[in-house]
């Protein structure tokens, strides 16, 4: 998709309700698309835009609560606003445990509805932000040689470089070299942006002695 409006989903049973709310949200300049099953959803694929999912908590494939649970489990980090005429207390209570932004009984007014929407919808750009800087790392940890990673590795941990000619047997100049590719190709202007980069990269283990 080229168009960069955040995309709302709505995921309702009733098609009339579907009609509405595109209608609605299409009014506001978003981008809607609309299922009245939950498998149409999770089949659809997801493009890397701002976004939020509009759930109905009742539909008769796979209901909402169950939807979330899925969409945690396959990683799909879309903001969820749950919109029910038959919710509870305690249903809500656990939707939003989960994380969902908020939960909307029937009928709800325009402004509670968009008023969730701007919330949520910044939620997946911060998201989608993090995720972003955490491929650019990615990247760039691609390109440190099998030595240079090993280095990062153990910086990460909060070694010094002496420590770490030590443990590896080598010379103290050999890993200062190796500390300064690191550096360099990781595009780090200091060891505690550099320690930043191995945690948001996941890479912070220990490496094999």
């Amino acid at each position: 998709m080229n168009n960069r409006k955040p995309l709302i989903y709505v995921v309702d049973d009733n098609v009339s309700i579907c009609r509405a709310l595109a209608l609605l949200l299409k009014s506001h300049g978003f981008t809607v698309k609309t299922f009245t099953r939950a498998a149409g959803f999770l089949s659809y694929k997801h493009p890397k835009l701002a976004s939020c999912l509009i759930l109905d908590i009742r539909l008769p494939d796979i209901d909402g609560l169950a939807l979330q649970q899925t969409m945690a489990r396959q990683g799909i980090a879309i903001p969820i606003i749950f919109i029910t005429g038959h919710g509870d207390i305690p249903m809500s209570v656990k939707t939003m445990k989960a994380g969902a932004i908020d939960f909307l009984p029937k009928p709800f007014t325009k402004k509670k509805l968009l008023d969730a929407i701007t919330q949520a919808i910044l939620k997946s750009k911060a998201h989608n932000k993090e995720q972003a800087e955490i491929s650019k790392i990615k990247r760039r940890i691609g390109t440190l040689s099998p030595r240079e990673l090993e280095v990062f590795r153990f910086v990460a941990q909060g070694m010094l470089s002496k420590q770490i000619a030590f443990k590896r047997r080598t010379s103290l100049q050999t890993i200062k070299v190796h500390r300064g590719r690191v550096m360099q190709k990781m595009q780090a202007k200091t060891v505690t942006e550099l320690i930043r980069f191995a945690q948001k990269a996941g890479i912070t283990t220990s490496p094999q002695a």
